[in-house]
């Protein structure tokens, strides 16, 4: 699959990863009555199918990473090719605001928006940390010993890290960018989008780090975890 494509791959998947976390939040917030937990429940739920079916979908096109953190990490420990990173972020990022654009078409909101959510301090900080690890860490594990179980395993990992972290696991810079671009349920204020941003690239820091630890003698060709990593 040559790099136009995967790179295609990566918007389109990023915008619809994107229309399911901002329309669902719509959609749950709209018919919960107020009550946010059940607006939540509504979020995490789809936000997990929609990743999971994206992640088959595109995954044996670009790897479906949909996230810089990912991308970043991959690349890193040579389990993905560093040619491809221009054209993946500018592709995630891209992506990610076009699709909480078309959220907000499908819903009738005002398509252009700046969040007012306040989403601050170190507790939410270090969940992003936490968020992210826990995320790459499900992904070099499985994409390693069972690449079949990563589309499964990640999109229930998210599930479980909407409730478990205080800031229901954004994980993602290209989608918390995005996410500031709607004051919806979603949403984060753009000035708390940079600490967001930087736990996330902690996180993956991390585990990219544990990775290595764990496997130090066992570096693979880029060409072998390519392979690995595009398989559903």
């Amino acid at each position: 699959m040559n790099a136009a494509r995967r790179a295609v791959a990566e918007f389109v998947g990023t915008a619809m990863l994107l229309a399911v976390v901002v329309g669902s939040g719509i959609m749950g917030e709209r018919l919960a009555g107020g009550n946010v937990a059940i607006a939540l429940l509504a979020n995490s739920i789809a936000t997990g199918g929609g990743l999971m079916a994206l992640i088959l979908v595109f995954g044996p096109i670009s790897g479906a990473h949909f996230n810089p953190a990912v991308s970043l990490a991959l690349a890193a420990r040579r389990r993905h090719a560093w040619v491809d990173m221009p054209g993946y972020l500018v592709a995630q990022l891209a992506g990610a605001v076009a699709g909480v654009w078309a959220a907000h078409a499908m819903f009738g909101e005002p398509v252009f928006q700046v969040s007012e959510k306040m989403r601050p301090g170190a507790a939410l900080m270090l969940s992003e940390v936490v968020a992210t690890f826990g995320l790459l860490t499900t992904i070099f594990g499985c994409a390693r010993h069972r690449p079949g179980a990563v589309p499964y395993a990640v999109a229930v990992y998210i599930v479980a890290a909407y409730w478990f972290t205080a800031s229901t696991s954004f994980a993602n810079p290209a989608v918390t960018v995005a996410r500031s671009l709607t004051n919806s349920f979603a949403g984060i204020r753009p000035q708390d989008v940079p600490g967001f941003i930087g736990a996330q690239f902690a996180g993956a820091a991390l585990a990219t780090a544990l990775d290595a630890w764990f496997y130090q003698s066992k570096s693979e060709t880029t060409a072998e975890a390519n392979a690995v990593c595009a398989t559903p």
